[in-house]
């Protein structure tokens, strides 16, 4: 089991760096909306070439930080259900997700698009429109993009079943995010000060008469 935390924590490095990098494509795509939009307000001209790459970047960043956005617990998740049941059943619901469901439908993505991405980059594929951009970049998006969700997906399935063997914390906690037992634990300490302040308070008040 240790083994598989060790990779777990490379994969969970692997996708935080190129969460970093994201954020400048996201910088990137916005810059080079606004020189698109200046350039057509000044110059009344304007390329397909800067629309595509607007949206060829947005892709990367979409697809690529899903294995990011993952190891954030920021996907949308509807816990009507799930959120009022015991902490056990939650991480097994995980379990089955990410090997019945996550997993299979990456490989299947997988299985499509890596040879379409191949044809793509060997036949040099063009934009149809006049200026646009070459294909297969876009297109790599897709692989890479999945591959990293996947492998986030087995970094954490590797932790919920560290959690349920005992081998690790809780993994459906955020990071930086306080579990249940430690918000209680600070509740009580802050009433436990309150309490030593009332009574200070109460102690130094005769004198004070």
């Amino acid at each position: 089991m240790q083994g598989l935390l060790r990779l777990s924590r490379t994969i969970d490095w692997l996708n935080a760096q190129v969460g970093k990098v994201v954020i400048w494509l996201i910088m990137a795509s916005t810059a080079i909306s606004a020189l698109n939009a200046l350039v057509r307000y000044i110059f009344n001209t304007s390329s397909n070439a800067f629309l595509e790459v607007q949206w060829y970047l947005f892709a990367w960043s979409f697809l690529v930080a899903a294995g990011f956005t993952l190891l954030n617990r920021e996907h949308v998740r509807i816990d009507v259900l799930n959120s009022r049941l015991p902490k056990k059943a939650q991480i097994w619901i995980d379990i089955v997700g990410f090997t019945l469901f996550l997993t299979p439908v990456c490989l299947l993505v997988l299985y499509y698009t890596v040879p379409m991405t191949m044809q793509k980059f060997a036949s040099g594929e063009m934009s149809g429109n006049p200026g646009g951009l070459i294909r297969w970049p876009v297109w790599l998006a897709l692989p890479i993009g999945f591959t990293l969700l996947l492998l986030q997906g087995w970094s954490e399935l590797i932790k919920r079943i560290a959690f349920l063997t005992g081998d690790g914390p809780d993994p459906t906690v955020k990071p930086g995010e306080k579990t249940a037992e430690e918000e209680l634990a600070e509740v009580l300490r802050q009433r436990a000060e309150a309490d030593a302040r009332n009574a200070n308070a109460a102690a130094t008040a005769p004198q004070a008469r």
